[in-house]
Order: structure tokens, then C-alpha cells, then sequence
């Protein structure tokens, strides 16, 4: 059943915003991050099944040369500006992707759509992570992939703290929450949880595999 609660328009539009914004700039300021990351997402991008899958949150495509071959993909993103360069890396890497403006809140595909969604750092920005994960929920065939790479709250207490009082700060310059809890969150839209890889960083960063319900 598709999400029917009204998604909060004022905190979607100030996250596009922020991205909006930050986009001419953003893969320069991510580079050091990519680093670290670009394994992370070569490891995600090997476990997924086709044919049909969708990325939530293309933002400038960097995932885009981890796509395996013979995958009909479909990505959204809910800023133009990221979109336009994801636009221009997916015909830099000569790959055929169908890409659109889109809310993660708001998903506008029929049920069961999708043999596998996919999304990387992305949850930590959507304004309702449950609404977004359950409208993933709806979208994934039954027992279909779920693949998420996120980082979200340490589970330890001091720097779970440090976090919270600096999540503030951090949304306002960069538009990401870093004390997200969403693997709760992923077991709240409905989604069954198989399995959480913890990554890095004391376990800040993991890689979730859920299905479809």
C-alpha cells in the first residue's frame, strides 16, 4: 500500500536547498571522503540483483562506475543540480541509466516495481527516513534486495552525544544528519532486516541488507 501521511514539504524543500547549493561543489568536497567510501560501494554494488533496480539518491552519480552490467537501473534524486551532474558522468561512462527528479518521500513507481533498491548515504538526509524507507518497502518486489550503505549515531554513549549536540551545526552546513539511528529505522518502515556489516569508525558506518516484505 503506498505511504498515504503527507510528506513535510518545508523540510523537502529546504533539504533540496542545501543540496541544491552545495552541488557545484559537492564531489570536491567529498573527496577525501571517497576514499574511503569508493570500496564501500564497489562491495555494495557486487551483492545486487537485477534486472529492475533503483537508486534512491543518485545525488553526481558516484556510484555509477560500480554498476554490474546487464541491470536495467533507474535513479532519482530530489535536486536538479546533482542530477545534472549525474547526468554528465552517466554519459562520460557511455551507460544508459534512467535518470529522474525524484522524492525518496514520495516514490513515483507502482508497487513492487523493483527486483532491488539501493541507496548510499543517503538516509541520512531524507526529512522522514521512515516514510522514505517504507515507500522503499513498497516499491521492492516481496523478498527483493534492500541494499543500504549509511553512516548514522555511534552506539557508543560519549560520542553518540558529541554527535547530537553537533547535529545541528552539521545539518546547516551540509545537509546530513550524522546522528541518524537507521537501522531501527529500517526495522520501523516494515522492511526485514537480514544483515548489518559494520564498516568502520567504531561502527558509524554499516552496510544494511534488508527485503522486501
Amino acid at each position: 500500500m503506498r505511504t498515504t501521511a503527507k510528506s513535510n514539504e518545508a523540510a523537502t524543500a529546504l533539504t533540496r536547498t542545501r543540496y541544491q547549493r552545495l552541488s557545484p561543489w559537492y564531489d570536491q568536497m567529498q573527496a577525501m571522503s571517497e576514499k574511503r567510501f569508493m570500496p564501500w560501494r564497489s562491495r555494495l554494488w557486487s551483492q545486487v540483483q537485477g534486472p529492475q533496480v533503483l537508486e534512491v539518491g543518485v545525488g553526481t552519480g558516484k556510484n555509477m562506475s560500480f554498476y554490474p552490467q546487464g541491470l536495467h537501473i533507474t535513479a532519482i534524486d530530489l535536486t536538479p543540480g546533482m542530477l545534472e551532474r549525474a547526468r554528465k558522468r552517466a554519459a562520460d561512462l557511455n551507460l544508459n541509466v534512467d535518470l529522474r527528479l525524484g522524492d525518496a518521500q514520495d516514490l513515483e513507481f507502482p508497487t513492487a516495481s523493483f527486483d532491488a533498491v539501493v541507496a548510499t548515504f543517503v538516509f541520512c538526509s531524507v526529512p522522514d527516513p521512515v516514510r522514505g524507507l517504507s515507500e522503499i518497502k513498497r516499491v521492492v518486489k516481496p523478498g527483493g534486495q534492500v541494499l543500504l550503505l549509511e553512516h548514522m549515531r555511534a552506539a557508543n554513549q560519549i560520542v553518540g552525544a558529541l554527535m547530537d549536540i553537533l547535529n545541528p551545526l552539521v545539518v546547516r552546513m551540509m545537509g546530513a544528519n550524522i546522528n541518524r539511528r537507521t537501522v531501527e529505522n529500517v526495522q520501523k518502515s516494515g522492511l526485514v532486516l537480514e544483515k548489518v556489516e559494520n564498516l568502520g569508525m567504531g561502527g558509524i558506518f554499516k552496510l544494511i541488507l534488508a527485503r522486501g516484505a
